[in-house]
């Protein structure tokens, strides 16, 4: 049965003898009239928590309240909801998650405490043994942890929060989306990334880490995105070898290399870094998408065509913002077109003109 998604309470909600009042002075409107006060006419009164799921069915299976203010769990009587799959409760100001005890562990599937005030994850949260998916992003937590027991978890977010360190993740061994981005990592451990055998996807960007390390636990990861860490160089990659997606754009890499194991990549994204050449990547037969705007190239159209004239695949170059570009105005797209291959229908986010 489906949730409710906000407070729905008006100034007609309320008679004429129960006036509102702020701050304990009630208003009084000749008084307000006088002296040039025009009253509100659609003055909302936030209802209480423990009023937002008060009317729910019993059988309610999905519940979602999002930014209402919602300081306790506790409030919201979720006891009651024996059939729960899924609670959505995205910014609101709540601190403290072990009211989660209360949710019934064999329907609870998805989790989303998005964008509160959370410090600390809950022993409790480990209750919840059959949760597919767990949303802590946007609080303040600082310490990966009491979730090893959640062992069919598919996809955990803890983006922008105060996280330093990837740990206690090896139990996770159905996870296939992590999502780490925006927290204060600053290397991957030796031991970060084990036991994450069928991880698919790994989100890491705005951190501070300074090397690709430590990969090799990852066998099935389909992307990669680092972008905006401290990065110099492409490298340790050469077990990955279903990777199709790599963006580390806003870095500081010099070179494309470290790619020789990567023969399914689709999408390589080097935006923004001091790259001064398209090289090493004329084995990439895969590749639909290289995306190398603003960086060093300065090369010829014909090296270029040597490097990625034979990949049958190419459909998309972006190298705006780069030499080749800024001393070519007039003739750059012409060029591009007659050195690459024919399936190439897209530069610059500008598709390539059919004739």
């Amino acid at each position: 049965m489906a949730g409710i998604d906000s407070r729905k309470s008006t100034s007609e909600d309320n008679d004429s003898d129960n006036m509102p009042s702020i701050e304990g002075l009630s208003i009084d409107s000749d008084r307000d009239a006088s002296i040039g006060i025009v009253p509100d006419p659609n003055v909302v009164l936030l209802t209480a928590d423990s009023e937002l799921t008060e009317d729910l069915p019993d059988d309610t299976e999905v519940i979602d309240l999002l930014h209402l203010k919602i300081r306790s769990l506790e409030d919201l009587g979720l006891y009651r909801f024996s059939k729960l799959t899924s609670l959505c409760l995205r910014q609101n100001l709540i601190e403290s998650i072990s009211e989660v005890e209360v949710l019934p562990v064999d329907t609870m599937k998805d989790l989303d405490l998005y964008d509160n005030r959370i410090k600390h994850i809950s022993s409790n949260v480990n209750i919840l043994v059959n949760l597919e998916s767990l949303d802590l992003s946007f609080n303040k937590i600082k310490h990966i942890k009491n979730i090893d027991k959640l062992s069919q978890l598919e996809n955990l977010y803890f983006v922008q929060n105060k996280i330093s360190i990837i740990e206690n993740l090896s139990s996770l061994k159905r996870l296939k989306n992590l999502e780490l981005g925006g927290n204060r990592i600053s290397e991957i451990g030796p031991e970060a990334l084990r036991g994450l055998e069928n991880l698919e996807e790994i989100w890491l960007g705005k951190n501070s880490i300074s090397r690709l390390m430590n990969l090799h636990w990852l066998k099935n990861l389909k992307i990669l995105s680092i972008q905006a860490n401290r990065l110099k160089k492409l490298e340790g990659l050469e077990e990955l070898e279903n990777l199709e997606e790599l963006y580390v754009s806003n870095n500081f890499i010099r070179k494309i290399e470290g790619l020789d194991k990567n023969l399914k990549l689709r999408t390589l994204d080097v935006t923004s870094n001091k790259i001064t050449k398209v090289e090493n990547a004329k084995h990439l037969k895969s590749l639909t998408d290289l995306w190398a705007s603003f960086n060093q190239i300065d090369q010829s159209f014909e090296s270029i065509g040597e490097e990625l004239g034979e990949i049958k695949t190419l459909e998309t170059i972006y190298l705006e913002g780069n030499p080749i570009q800024a001393k070519n105005m007039t003739s750059y797209r012409r060029k591009l077109v007659m050195n690459l291959s024919p399936t190439l229908n897209k530069i610059d986010a500008t598709f390539v003109r059919q004739d």
